[in-house]
């Protein structure tokens, strides 16, 4: 083989971690690589007298006519197992190097393994998850001071991470343990030096800007608290092990935050959320670390959950068991906010303001249309003198979709002042700026609510015996009276059932959206897919099957790309690296929604850059 044929090979690779220099294989692969390239690899090693199990790995270069046997004796067993060994050859010169990293106290070290091997291999899904948590804990965000052990270690210590049986653990303790196996709790607090995800999350929608007072139930060391306070918030917090005497006390949000996962016995677990729930006056947060079966059979089974190598418990949960056991402990209903976290509102007005937030569509209004002419002309001297209240007033109007009532108003006062009452405003207001825009907004307004009740049903959640008086009014201009209103709904509802009609949807959307894919299989439309900025301009049917599934999901906050399955019920949500910048994006991970199962599903795909690239992103944007 010369070198043109070998670059040619090693470019024709679609597996494998690819770096700009080289391609990592796992020798699981080498029946998938081309065979002359196979042959040379396999004759290296028997040339060398390397024995076949001290080389488990391939490095290919990709600009040079060299590659490298290296040994990674853990490779199925570490998170980010060490190179033992490597031998480099260059195949010009007929020359190799043979470096021995088995008493460095610093060797090089692997990460994202999964993409060094290919999806059928027994560990891929475990090494997916373990690159997933490496990603959202923040430590790939600057690639240079990852690849030797110390530097890996100090970077995950400075995240306020450990390893513990290779896996990152952040969970604070909860109650001292009195079972007979001494499982040591208080190990699992860790030092953090920003955020948690829960709170991110809080502070994401808005709940941490100053109005409401904070209990964090489980606060192991306190780092929220410190950098809460830093903020000049109202925070307090209690834990069994760091913050013992602190007194439990109620407060308008309540956290409990990776802390059921430490607790052996379920019917502790439940009590630890029904005493944050007590404490809880407005809004409570739970969170816990999800996992999957494979990685769970590694270690010994204690009770519904395993025994870690520190001698700490942990029960794992996927996300549609945290769900149920959340509503089965407080008979509540939670909302999925992102995997593993979960919202459970105690006030039910703030509720429903933070889920018709969710399905609200915003548009920045501008009067296209001209003024009419108005025959008294005190009355056009008026607007004109007053054109900013009249303004301010007619974009509440458009926002509601109806005439405001006085309190939706700020400057109500001054309106009636200047012409009598709040109708007379409204119908001054029809005729000048003209009712185009205004019929819009009325049905906006009209599906957003329709949306909103849908969604709820396929929640389940509970029926309120009071809205809010904005949802009043709302329903009394829109539907006379809430029957009518949850009918509408229910129908709507019910509608995403019916296969016809959603594909008839999804035909007439990939006629009017700005861009999108539809998909057919055997001559059959088969899925729709679009960019989630068109989320809105879907007819009310296609909202709420997207926001329905999303309630078993969460926010959209990483994904880009939405998938319709027309006949199965499912929704599919695609995030990519660097979509708005790459012309190509690779993707990241991809989140299968199974309504029917009321059932998610999670798939990492970072590193595996040839099989997941958007070639066609033209398509959606």
């Amino acid at each position: 083989m010369d070198a043109k044929l070998f670059k040619s090979q090693v470019a024709a690779l679609d597996f494998g971690k690819k770096l700009p220099d080289a391609i990592y294989i796992h020798d699981s692969t080498l029946p998938k690589v081309p065979e002359k390239l196979r042959n040379v690899i396999m004759a290296i090693g028997k040339a060398l007298k390397i024995p076949r199990e001290q080389w488990n790995l391939v490095k290919l270069s990709r600009k040079q006519f060299t590659l490298s046997l290296l040994h990674y004796p853990t490779f199925n067993e570490e998170s980010y197992p060490a190179l033992k060994q490597s031998v480099t050859v260059d195949l010009h010169k007929l020359s190799h190097k043979i470096t021995d990293y088995s008493n460095y106290d610093n060797p090089p070290i692997l990460h994202r393994k999964e993409t060094m091997v290919l999806p059928d291999y027994p560990y891929y899904e475990e090494f997916v998850q373990i690159t997933a948590e490496g990603e959202q804990a923040g430590l790939y965000d600057n690639s240079r001071h990852i690849g030797f052990k110390a530097s890996w270690e100090a970077l995950i210590n400075s995240h306020g991470y450990e390893l513990v049986d290779g896996r990152l653990f952040r969970n604070s303790a909860l109650i001292s343990n009195t079972d007979k196996k001494k499982i040591e709790r208080d190990k699992t607090a860790i030092v953090r030096y920003e955020l948690s995800a829960p709170m991110k999350v809080l502070a994401k929608h808005s709940f941490l800007d100053g109005q409401y007072t904070i209990f964090d139930y489980g606060c192991g060391r306190g780092d929220d608290l410190r950098e809460l306070e830093a903020h000049g918030l109202d925070a307090l917090g209690w834990d069994p092990n760091f913050l013992p005497d602190a007194d439990k006390v109620n407060a308008d949000l309540v956290n409990i935050g990776f802390v059921i996962n430490v607790i052996e016995e379920r019917n502790e677990r439940m009590e630890a959320i029904q005493g944050a729930w007590e404490l809880t006056d407005k809004l409570l947060v739970i969170s816990a670390m999800l996992a999957n079966e494979s990685y769970l059979a590694r270690f010994t089974p204690y009770k519904d959950g395993i025994i870690t190598s520190r001698n700490t418990f942990q029960k794992y949960f996927t996300q549609s068991e945290l769900k149920m056991f959340i509503e089965l402990s407080l008979e509540e209903s939670a909302i999925a906010v992102a995997p593993g976290i979960y919202f459970v509102f105690k006030d039910k007005l703030l509720e429903q303001d933070y889920l018709q937030n969710r399905h609200r569509r915003k548009q920045d209004w501008e009067h296209k249309s001209k003024p009419i002419d108005i025959k008294e002309a005190n009355t056009q001297l008026l607007f004109t003198k007053h054109s900013e209240l009249f303004d301010e007033y007619w974009k509440v109007c458009l926002l509601l979709g109806r005439a405001p009532a006085k309190e939706e108003f700020a400057k109500a006062d001054e309106l009636i002042e200047l012409v009598g009452t709040m109708k007379k405003a409204f119908r001054l207001c029809q005729n000048y700026y003209g009712n185009d825009d205004f019929k819009v907004a009325q049905q906006m307004r009209l599906e957003d609510l329709l949306v909103y009740f849908a969604v709820g049903y396929f929640g389940k959640r509970k029926p309120y015996r009071y809205q809010s008086e904005q949802t009043k009014r709302d329903i009394k201009a829109f539907f006379d009276t809430n029957k009518n209103a949850q009918a509408q709904a229910k129908e709507l509802l019910f509608q995403i059932a019916d296969v016809a009609l959603i594909e008839e949807e999804c035909l007439e959307a990939h006629s009017t959206l700005p861009k999108s894919l539809l998909a057919e299989e055997l001559g059959n439309p088969h899925s729709l897919t679009f960019h989630k900025m068109y989320l809105d301009l879907l007819s009310p049917l296609l909202r709420v099957y997207v926001s329905s599934a999303l309630q078993l999901y969460g926010e959209l906050e990483d994904i880009q790309l939405i998938k319709i399955h027309i006949t199965s019920g499912k929704l599919t949500l695609l995030g990519y690296e660097d979509f708005e910048a790459s012309d190509k994006p690779n993707l990241n991970e991809r989140v299968k929604i199974k309504m029917a199962e009321q059932e998610v599903d999670f798939f990492d795909y970072v590193g595996n850059q040839s099989e997941v690239e958007l070639a066609n992103k033209q398509d959606f944007v």
